[in-house]
């Protein structure tokens, strides 16, 4: 489902920061995809129709033998081009010019100096400026091709930016993508203008067609969705609704593992405001009964994953006739999904939401938000009119608290006390102003025991860690850089209001080489 006539294709070769590429121009208010290199064939770009094309960088070097190339045709289309590193090299070495390994490579910050002036350029840089960017490369153009010059130059790399103005092809060593160049997102703007795309992709356009391709798909139909109570589940839950009504019934299985009082917010908004059909399954002793001992995070995750089908299973088969299952599935899940490197190699832990369902229930799938980042999922769910407690809530893992009780058995009486530190550390940081400033903000609860001191006694008690990570996908985080006062509060309100708990530690692990959850 397209939904906007301006589309711009982005070529991948590999790079790690591809879906940054499609971030900045869908900012900009255009619709991209991301294509493996190797899955672009003249029909299907034909038939996509783009207003212009990117290559995005790689790991390879053009300078070996098979390695990534762009299909021929994209440099025949008549359509402005821009290659970003090795999108640039397989140009130049495409059009007839010579990619070398270099002497002396660049990586991170430069100082570029514009030579002279291009299109590309055109509101963001003049001749005579000195912007930073970011490089990241090995190899590098030794000669250009006929029609090309040079129109932007850094210390040790002569072709930092290179231009053909007549049929708009355009390169760059550096990464615009990257919010280390602070211009780029600028430039990648320029870049859809000068294809003439008009920036007309907003989310009031893309729920209008979307209800209209729900319609069409679903038709007088049963569709089920399972309902979390995260943002994803909860924006495809209201467009479906908007959709089709009465046809959707929600169901909602409570684990018994939520934050405070989630549940009961999840139950009163859907039911309750938007009148959507919905089952409410609290199986939380189920949930807790087959965990009980258990404290291996895989088996934790196993085990809770296959108790979620199960129920969900036994729910969907008491409404009957559904032949439509919603899922919140994203655009970077479909990314990955269809990568030409496979995907990852190594699996580091199992991803932390339940799977399985469409292959046990035999069911077609309805998947409104496979075109999305998450930042246009919110953006859409405050076009649904989601309030922002619901579309600016962290994300938070299928199984819940479970994995925040790292090597350790589940009891009720655990989730309990994490759930009241959690509770008080998520108060604090929005009393701050910071909440929005963070991507994820938790709390752990430690196996690890501390001894405290309450009155004139001694105490021993649990020790908790409160981690707060920045990130813009999840792909990399960074700890979140709070004030001490703040911090301090945080600890002396969780010592003092919540009796298990005799210490609190903060979690300055980035990712790499930690990751986000702890299990």
């Amino acid at each position: 489902m397209h939904t906007s006539d301006d589309k711009i294709l982005i070529l991948d070769f590999g790079s790690q920061v591809t879906q940054l590429i499609a971030r900045r121009v869908r900012e900009a208010g255009v619709y991209s995809e991301i294509w493996p290199f190797n899955q672009a064939n003249e029909q299907r770009i034909k038939e996509f129709a783009p207003k212009g094309i990117i290559l995005s960088g790689g790991p390879a070097s053009v300078t070996e033998g098979d390695t990534p190339r762009a299909p021929q045709m994209v440099f025949e289309m008549g359509i402005p081009v821009l290659g970003i590193c090795y999108g640039m090299q397989t140009m130049m070495h495409q059009l007839g010019g010579t990619v070398e390994n270099a002497n002396h490579r660049e990586f991170g910050r430069t100082e570029m100096a514009i030579e002279k002036p291009s299109g590309l350029f055109e509101n963001v840089w003049k001749i005579s400026d000195t912007p930073t960017v970011w490089m990241s490369h090995g190899d590098r153009v030794a000669e250009i091709p006929k029609g090309f010059e040079v129109v932007a130059t850094s210390t040790s790399c002569p072709f930092a930016a290179v231009a053909d103005e007549s049929r708009h092809f355009y390169g760059v060593q550096f990464h615009p993508e990257v919010a280390h160049t602070p211009d780029g997102a600028k430039l990648l703007e320029h870049f859809t203008r000068l294809c003439g795309c008009t920036g007309n992709w907003t989310m009031a356009a893309f729920k209008d067609r979307a209800i209209e391709a729900i319609r069409k798909q679903v038709g007088d139909e049963k569709v089920i969705c399972g309902l979390s109570g995260g943002v994803d589940s909860a924006v495809t839950a209201v467009l479906i609704h908007e959709a089709i009504g009465d046809q959707l019934t929600c169901i909602f299985v409570d684990h018994g593992m939520m934050r405070m009082n989630e549940a009961d917010e999840v139950v009163s908004l859907f039911r309750d405001h938007y009148k959507i059909n919905l089952v409410h399954n609290n199986s939380a002793d189920l949930f807790l009964g087959r965990l009980k001992g258990i404290t291996d995070p895989e088996e934790k995750r196993k085990i809770i994953g296959k108790t979620f089908i199960d129920v969900f299973d036994e729910e969907a088969g008491k409404i009957g006739g559904a032949k439509f299952l919603a899922q919140g599935t994203l655009y970077p899940d479909v990314i990955e999904s269809v990568s030409f490197t496979g995907g990852p190699s190594v699996t580091i832990k199992s991803h932390h939401n339940v799977g399985g369902l469409p292959e046990k229930m035999n069911m077609q799938l309805v998947e409104p938000l496979r075109e999305l980042f998450k930042d246009e999922v919110r953006a859409l769910g405050r076009e649904l009119g989601l309030p922002d407690v619901f579309v600016g809530r962290h994300p938070f893992p299928g199984p819940g608290l479970a994995i925040r009780i790292p090597d350790d058995d589940i009891t009720e009486e655990k989730l309990e006390t994490l759930r009241k530190a959690d509770a008080i550390y998520l108060e604090e940081i929005r009393n701050a102003g910071v909440y929005d400033d963070i991507w994820q903000a938790f709390v752990i609860l430690s196996k690890t025991k501390s001894v405290g001191v309450q009155g004139d006694g001694r105490f021993h008690g649990q020790t908790c860690v409160i981690r707060a990570v920045t990130s813009t996908d999840a792909m990399t985080a960074d700890f979140y850089h709070f004030d001490w006062e703040l911090l301090g509060r945080i600890a002396t309100r969780i010592v003092n209001e919540v009796p298990a708990i005799s210490r609190v530690s903060y979690d300055v692990t980035s990712k790499p080489p930690g990751t986000i959850e702890w299990e």
